[in-house]
């Protein structure tokens, strides 16, 4: 479906980006570890998933602009070097959805100067903390117990359900959304501490919400498998060779972002809301004039 410039212009025309964005029935499923060709990351040696958000097609042929939303994991390790690159993007604020024990873990954000700090806390469902004591505990029964057979994946649809049925997480990515769609605002990153669920989820809306296919915009979601693969690999023979776990392979589906698990927040999107314009507007509280502002500001 093509959505003209006028129809975007009217309050119908915003209810329409959103149902012309709704998974097809019957959509193909893109799994594994692949980079959509549109990818433009940005190199750091800090931090592994950064990137621009900008450069996919919307469904009409318009472009989404570069050089006003990065997406990111964590930013409490970043060089000297890091900083001056990211100065380099001009951002007016960079929202942290990490909660404190994360922050505490890896560190309060490294930014540029003028660059504005702001902590939007959205729950992981207790999974950093519960990671942190079953590795802690050097116990292979315990890790099995907790993670093996299904359990670390099922762990996470549980996190991604969250994204949709607690309230504090929808006020957090409706205040996202907003700010993103806001006239006049300057690029804006957002990250939490892969950069992959609670990042990939609002960059999953804010794409789908501009009128690009959702084959694009879970290809964007998908990407962090193939950014991540290498650094994650690290992460896990480390783990080994301290003696903190005897099989870190338990750890791959709290690693990986799957396709399964954006199913299940969007099983509660239609579940809870029936459709995704009713999640955005009542549940994260975007009106149609955000909706239209988004579109204007990010595609052209």
């Amino acid at each position: 479906m093509s959505l003209s410039r006028r129809a975007l212009l009217s309050t119908a025309g915003a209810a329409a980006v959103v149902a012309a964005t709704a998974p097809p029935a019957g959509a193909a499923r893109h799994r594994g570890p692949r980079a959509p060709r549109s990818l433009r990351q940005i190199p750091l040696q800090g931090a592994v998933n950064v990137r621009d958000l900008g450069g996919y097609r919307t469904l009409d042929g318009e472009r989404v602009r570069h050089g006003l939303v990065y997406r990111a994991d964590h930013l409490g390790k970043l060089t000297d070097a890091d900083l001056t690159t990211l100065g380099g993007l001009g951002l007016s604020r960079a929202i942290d959805f990490r909660i404190p024990l994360e922050v505490a873990s890896d560190g309060a954000d490294r930014l540029p100067a003028g660059v504005t700090a702001v902590s939007r806390p959205i729950t992981d469902n207790g999974l950093f903390g519960q990671l942190h004591a079953v590795i802690g505990s050097r116990d292979p029964v315990r890790q099995e117990e907790a993670l093996g057979g299904g359990r670390a994946a099922a762990f996470m649809a549980d996190v991604y359900r969250t994204f949709v049925t607690d309230a504090a997480n929808r006020n957090a990515f409706g205040q996202t959304l907003r700010e993103l769609a806001a006239r006049g605002a300057g690029p804006v990153l957002y990250h939490c501490t892969s950069g992959k669920d609670r990042t990939g989820w609002t960059s999953w809306l804010a794409l789908r919400l501009v009128g690009v296919p959702e084959h694009l915009a879970t290809e964007d979601y998908l990407a962090s498998n193939a950014i991540r693969a290498a650094h994650d690999a690290r992460v896990r023979e480390g783990l080994r060779q301290a003696g903190l776990m005897r099989n870190p392979e338990l750890i791959v589906p709290l690693q990986e972002v799957r396709r399964e698990y954006l199913d299940a927040a969007l099983s509660e999107v239609r579940a809870g809301y029936g459709g995704l314009y009713r999640y955005v507007t009542a549940g994260l509280g975007l009106d149609p004039r955000a909706l239209v502002g988004l579109r204007e500001r990010l595609v052209g």
